[in-house]
C-alpha cells in the first residue's frame, strides 16, 4: 500500500505519532488510507448538504475496511460571483483546486480516494487532480437542486438573470423580480438546469468516474445518501482490483464523453473542461473534435435553459445512462471503455431504459440530427469558437450584422440596458479571455440581459470569454486567438459586418485581408493591473481552444 509510506517501518515512528495525535488507532492504521476530498463550504448552495455526502461516503469506506480521511476542496458559486471582479477567479480555481489536492494526495500517500464535487470548476478540477495522481478513485457529487416553481411554472437560475433584464425592459415590476427570486432556487444543489455543474457532473458518468445517478440524483433525495455510502464501497473494490483513473480517462472514454455531451446539450464549458482533463492523460484534445462528433450524434435533450425540463425530469426519465443506451444502440458510444464499477460502459448500459420519450428523444425523432454543440472557425476566430447551438433560435442559426464593439464585460451591460443593443446587432465583447481578463469571465448578464430585453432572436453576441451553462442565444465564446494576444477579435471595428453561419461552422468579420493587416499593425495591447494568483494565472494560461490549461512560458 502507498500508505506503508507514512505508516511502516522504524523511519515512520514520527508519522505515526502524529497519526496517533489524530486518534487513529492501530488496528485503523493496518487498513488502506482513503483521502475523502470534501468541496463542503457555506457560501455555495451545491456544496452546503456535501458534509452530509461526505459522512455518507465515510461510512462506506470505513464498513469495506478501508481508513477514511477527509480534506478539502475550494468551490466558487459562479452565480454569486457573476457580473463583477470576483468572476475573474473563478475558472482559475479550475487549477487550484487540481494542484492543491495533488499535493495533498501525494504528500500524505493515500492509497485512494473519493472525490466529492459540486459546482462547476471542482469537477474538471478533482478529475484533473485524478488524472494526475491515479491512484482508485471513485466520484459521488452533492447532487442537483429541484427546480423552482413561479405562478405554476418550473423555473431556475437561469430564469432568475433573465427576469433582471426584463425589469430593466420595462416588462417585469420590481415586485416580479421579488417573487423569482424567492423561488427559482428552493434547495441545496447545483442549480437545477443543464448547467456546467450538472453537465459535467453528467460527464463523470459518462467518462467512467462517477456511479449512475451521479449526475442526475436530487440532492435532497435519499438516494443521493446511499448513492455515497456506494461510492465508498465501490473505491475499494478499486483498490482491490487496482483499476486506477488512467485506466478509465482515455482518449476513447472522452470522446464518449463528448458524445454524451452533444446528445444533453450541454454548457459551452465543457469545450474548456474536457481539453483540459485530457491534457492531463497525454490526449491532445483539439477542440474541433467537436464537429465531425456533432455532425453524427443526435440532440435528444432540451434541459434548461434550452427547453422546460431540468435534472429531476432528466432523471426520473431513466438518466445518463439511459440516455447513453440511446447512443449505443445506434453504435455512436466505445462501450468497451473500463469504469469505476469495474465493468465496462456497455455492461453498465445494458439494462437502461428511456422512460420518458419526451424528455429524452429516442433516437428517431431527435431535437436535432446534430448535436447541441458546434465549434466555429473564420477569420474572426482561426482558431476556433464555441457555441451551443441547441440553445439557438432557428431564426439566428445564420445572421449578418453590424459589430458592437465593447472592451468589457461591463460596458456592453451598460449599452444592452441602456437600450443601445438594437435588433440585428452583433455584441463584441473581448479583452474578456484567459489572459485579457484574466480568468475569461462567463457572460451570463450579458445574455440574460439580452434575452429579457427581448432581443433573443435578433442580437447574436459574441467574445473571447465564455459563457455560462445557464445563457442561450447566439452566444459565441471562447474566440481564439483572443484579444490579448493580439487576435483578430481584437482588430473589429464598430460598424464591420460580421457574418454568422452555425450550420456551416463559419464565423466571419466582412474586412478584407489587406484592412485587418493594417489593423494589426497599428495595434497595441491592452494594459492590465493584476496582482496575487491572478498574475501568475495570466503569465501561465493558454488559449480558450487548448482548454485554458496552464503552462510555462517558452523560451
Amino acid at each position: 500500500m502507498l500508505s506503508d509510506n507514512v505508516k511502516k517501518g522504524m523511519q515512520q515512528a514520527p508519522a505515526r505519532s502524529l497519526f496517533h495525535a489524530l486518534g487513529f488507532t492501530k488496528e485503523e492504521m493496518e487498513k488502506p488510507m482513503v483521502g475523502i476530498v470534501s468541496s463542503y463550504n457555506e457560501i455555495v448552495p451545491g456544496h452546503m448538504n456535501i458534509d452530509k455526502i461526505t459522512e455518507a461516503v465515510k461510512m462506506g469506506v470505513a464498513e469495506a475496511g478501508g481508513m477514511p480521511v477527509v480534506f478539502p476542496a475550494i468551490a466558487v458559486c459562479d452565480g454569486i460571483a457573476m457580473g463583477h471582479v470576483g468572476m475573474k477567479y473563478s475558472l482559475v480555481t479550475r487549477d487550484l483546486i487540481a494542484d492543491s489536492t495533488e499535493c495533498m494526495a501525494i504528500a500524505h500517500q493515500f492509497d485512494a480516494l473519493v472525490m466529492i464535487p459540486n459546482c462547476d470548476k471542482n469537477v474538471p478540477g478533482l478529475l484533473m487532480a485524478a488524472a494526475r495522481i491515479n491512484v482508485p478513485t471513485v466520484f459521488v457529487s452533492g447532487g442537483p437542486m429541484m427546480a423552482g416553481h413561479v405562478d405554476g411554472r418550473k423555473r431556475s437560475l437561469s430564469s432568475m438573470f433573465e427576469a433582471v433584464g426584463s425589469y430593466a425592459a420595462g416588462t417585469m415590476t420590481e415586485d416580479d423580480v421579488t417573487n423569482y427570486e424567492e423561488h427559482v432556487c428552493p434547495t441545496c444543489g447545483s442549480c437545477s438546469g443543464m448547467y456546467t455543474a450538472n453537465s459535467m457532473n453528467c460527464l463523470t458518468e459518462a467518462i467512467g468516474m462517477g456511479l449512475r445517478g451521479n449526475g442526475t440524483i436530487p440532492a435532497v433525495y435519499s438516494e443521493r445518501l446511499a448513492l455515497a455510502k456506494r461510492a465508498g464501497y465501490t473505491v475499494m473494490e478499486c483498490l482491490k482490483k487496482n483499476i486506477r483513473p488512467r485506466d478509465i480517462i482515455t482518449k476513447e472514454s472522452i470522446i464518449n464523453a463528448l458524445t454524451v455531451d452533444m446528445a444533453l446539450g450541454c454548457s459551452t464549458n465543457t469545450m474548456l473542461h474536457l481539453p483540459a482533463i485530457a491534457h492531463e492523460v497525454g490526449f491532445d484534445f483539439d477542440i474541433s473534435y467537436a464537429n465531425p462528433i456533432s455532425e453524427k450524434t443526435p440532440n435528444l435533450c432540451h434541459l434548461a435553459p434550452a427547453g422546460p425540463t431540468y435534472m429531476e425530469d432528466l432523471n426520473e426519465a431513466g438518466g445518463v445512462y439511459a440516455v447513453m443506451k440511446e447512443l449505443a444502440d445506434a453504435e455512436l458510444l466505445n462501450t468497451d471503455c473500463m469504469t469505476v464499477t469495474g465493468e465496462t460502459i456497455g455492461e453498465n448500459i445494458k439494462d437502461a431504459v428511456n422512460k420518458n420519450p419526451e424528455v429524452i428523444r429516442p433516437l428517431d425523432n431527435p431535437y436535432s440530427s446534430t448535436g447541441g454543440l458546434a465549434v466555429l472557425k473564420g477569420n474572426l476566430a482561426p482558431d476556433g469558437s464555441v457555441v451551443k447551438r441547441s440553445a439557438v433560435a432557428k431564426e439566428m442559426l445564420v445572421h449578418d450584422g453590424p459589430a458592437r464593439v465593447f472592451d468589457s464585460e461591463e460596458d456592453a451591460i451598460k449599452a444592452i440596458k441602456g437600450g443601445d443593443i438594437h435588433e440585428g446587432d452583433v455584441v463584441v465583447i473581448r479583452y474578456e479571455g484567459p489572459k485579457g481578463g484574466p480568468g475569461m469571465r462567463e457572460m451570463l448578464n450579458p445574455t440574460s440581459a439580452i434575452i429579457g430585453m427581448g432581443l433573443g432572436s435578433t442580437v447574436a453576441l459574441i467574445t473571447d470569454g465564455r459563457f455560462s451553462g445557464a445563457s442561450r442565444g447566439a452566444a459565441i465564446g471562447h474566440v481564439s486567438p483572443e484579444a490579448a494576444v493580439g487576435g483578430p477579435i481584437a482588430l473589429v471595428h464598430e460598424g464591420d459586418m460580421i457574418h454568422i453561419d452555425i450550420p456551416n461552422m463559419e464565423l466571419t468579420l466582412k474586412v478584407s485581408d489587406e484592412e485587418l493587416a493594417k489593423r494589426k499593425a497599428e495595434w497595441k495591447p491592452k494594459e492590465t493591473n493584476v496582482t496575487g494568483y491572478l498574475k501568475r494565472y495570466q503569465a501561465l494560461v493558454t488559449s480558450g481552444n487548448r482548454g485554458a490549461v496552464l503552462e510555462l512560458p517558452k523560451a
